[in-house]
């Protein structure tokens, strides 16, 4: 299998976005910085299972993508939710 040269741009893209979304969630500063960095981790992680999908062209990938998505969706409202709690 060889990658064309928009999936291997595409591959490199999806690993800077990951370390500037690390990087954010490890320095922070705060609480909500990390929170959205780990969101856009999921966002990240659900748009490379799509790619997966697409090279691979198994449509098992898009299953995974799609239930990873929303689970990473309501995890991040429940701790929104949480940390709102916490300053009211």
């Amino acid at each position: 299998m060889t990658l064309t040269a928009l999936q291997l741009l595409a591959v490199l893209l999806l690993a800077v976005a990951i370390g500037f979304s690390v990087i954010r969630l490890l320095r922070g500063p705060t609480t909500l910085d990390r929170v959205v960095a780990a969101d856009t981790l999921a966002v990240i992680t659900t748009a490379g299972l799509v790619g997966l999908a697409a090279v691979f062209d198994n449509p098992v990938y898009l299953d995974v993508a799609l239930v990873y998505g929303t689970l990473a969706f309501v995890g991040t409202v429940a701790i929104a939710r949480a940390i709102e709690g916490n300053k009211g």
